[in-house]
């Protein structure tokens, strides 16, 4: 049985991975993807393509993960989010990975957090803590139970408190 050996690559994302990475998340999402609070405050002003990931499988790009500056009540960090990853490569790590590239990259930029709406088993075990019940209030309905926070420094749950958006 003949096995293809995946070539995966990890790398910064530019302008020229936009088309792959809203089919991913086409794929992923589907259209209410807009609709979501997350959604609303990446409306709000571009992502950091410095802190954005891609992942290519034989040069294609395959997954991504894009991180948005945000003010979190007093704290200065980055919206986590959308991740993708395409349905044929799926439950290989490679999310897993992007997320990890992601809350390092923004650690040695100084975010003091890097914050997201998901799934608390996934996670959890990648270093997310849950952000106290109702303390960030989103741009739109939210699940409180789903938002998430790796917190980089002191006193990060006591400034969690407020309004969260887009910080230029």
């Amino acid at each position: 049985m003949f096995m293809k050996k995946h070539d995966l690559v990890y790398l910064t994302e530019d302008a020229s991975h936009d088309a792959a990475i809203e089919i991913i998340n086409e794929e992923a999402f589907g259209p209410g993807r807009f609709a979501r609070a997350a959604a609303r405050i990446r409306e709000q002003g571009p992502h950091d393509l410095s802190l954005s990931f891609i992942c290519t499988d034989d040069g294609e790009t395959i997954a991504s993960v894009r991180m948005t500056p945000v003010m979190a009540g007093g704290v200065r960090g980055h919206l986590l989010g959308p991740l993708a990853v395409r349905p044929s490569h799926k439950n290989r790590g490679i999310g897993r990975e992007l997320v990890r590239i992601a809350v390092e990259a923004a650690r040695r930029q100084g975010s003091e957090g890097v914050i997201l709406v998901g799934d608390p088993p996934y996670y959890q075990p990648l270093g997310f803590e849950k952000v106290k019940y109702g303390a960030l209030e989103f741009p739109g309905p939210v699940d409180p139970n789903r938002v998430l926070i790796v917190p980089m420094g002191a006193e990060i749950h006591t400034r969690l408190v407020g309004v969260i958006g887009y910080r230029a």
